[in-house]
């Protein structure tokens, strides 16, 4: 963690920073491993091109925070005493130069920053969002181990998800079982809302799952991820109940094709915009273009969508250290959908894939 805040540090140095006032809790927990959700009250980490750096946070989490990788100095506020007060002191102390102070303005509320500002009137404020970004998208050993980890649980998740088909059941008693399997394990930490799609559900890429039965001949769709050490993991399959018709076979191999692609394509420097490109050539050749109505995936790491994002207008290109999803999917209306998602890291030899359920198609009896 000291590592990450010294290359704040020198960034600062290099780009005329007075300071950084890094809000964001997930953006904390990065730079510290500190994990605090403070609700409405005030979170902020300070770091600064010369001085020593600094975190604020409610005085019911100072323990957690000083336990943490962070190291350096804490300051800690009751609920009956302004953050505000401990935050001037301690940046007097430190005099910190007339340069641009640096924020994240995406997620700092505006009376935070104005409180900066009443603080330091001319000051000029500038965006550090970028670069926490561009540090965030390379995975360091600890990052990946906790994502390989991550990966296991998705696939073990799934495999829940699959032995609980049955017959009427409906796509929340499912979702239920899966979470209640993992709670018991001690994994009760998903990356984001589980889903389970069943029939004509399935052929809505963000569906909401309710008391839709399972029916024979459906398509089942699962999406679903695990939280370990913070880091998420993101998978999709599809499976199909008892039979499957001509054409959902046709959709499901064109769409598991179009996956195996896209990650065999992956390497160092190869334009992001053509990695998506690669999956829908795929689904286009096969019929289907105007089926697949999403990017081919998306960044993952502490949150469950991040830098880069993986559409077909992305010049960037792709780096040793990312870890990001390749999700190609066609959805039919009144016919089904299907999406196959795994997560990719890409190393020094190439990709590695992180989540391993099989991906043949399986008809569930």
């Amino acid at each position: 963690m000291a590592d990450k805040i010294s290359e704040i540090e020198t960034w600062l140095q290099q780009h005329d920073g007075s300071f950084a006032y890094i809000a964001d809790p997930t953006n904390v927990f990065y730079l510290t491993h500190f994990k605090c959700d403070p609700h409405e009250r005030f979170l902020g980490l300070f770091v600064f091109p010369e001085a020593a750096p600094f975190l604020v946070c409610p005085e019911l989490e100072v323990g957690q925070a000083r336990d943490s990788a962070f190291g350096r100095e804490v300051i800690g506020y009751r609920d009956d005493q302004d953050p505000w007060s401990f935050v001037n002191k301690a940046l007097e102390a430190r005099k910190p130069s007339s340069g641009k102070i640096y924020i994240e303005p995406s997620t700092l509320p505006f009376r935070k920053a104005m409180a900066v500002k009443e603080l330091y009137p001319e000051a000029v404020f500038a965006s550090i969002e970028n670069f926490l970004a561009s540090l965030r998208k390379i995975k360091d050993a600890h990052e990946l181990a906790a994502m390989r980890k991550a990966g296991e649980l998705a696939d073990y998740a799934v495999k829940l998800g699959i032995e609980a088909i049955k017959k009427g059941r409906t796509e929340q008693a499912i979702i239920a079982e899966i979470e209640h399997e993992l709670a018991k394990q001690g994994y009760s930490e998903m990356a984001f809302e589980t889903m389970c799609l069943t029939g004509e559900n399935s052929a809505k890429p963000h569906g909401r799952p309710g008391s839709r039965q399972i029916k024979e001949g459906d398509f089942v769709l699962f999406d679903l991820g695990v939280v370990i050490d913070g880091y998420c993991s993101d998978i999709t399959r599809t499976v199909c109940y008892k039979y499957i018709s001509d054409e959902q076979r046709k959709i499901y191999e064109t769409t598991l094709a179009a996956n195996r692609e896209a990650i065999k394509a992956v390497h160092e420097g190869l334009r992001i915009g053509d990695l998506d490109g690669v999956a829908r050539k795929v689904i286009t050749d096969a019929g289907y273009g105007d089926y697949f109505t999403h990017r081919v995936g998306h960044g993952l790491g502490l949150g469950e969508h991040e830098e880069p994002s993986m559409s077909a207008d992305n010049d960037q290109t792709l780096e040793t250290g990312m870890v990001f999803t390749i999700e190609p999917g066609i959805y039919v209306p009144d016919v089904g959908g299907v999406r196959i998602e795994d997560d990719i890291y890409l190393g020094a030899d190439g990709p590695e894939t992180l989540t391993h359920y099989p991906k043949d198609l399986q008809i569930i009896s």
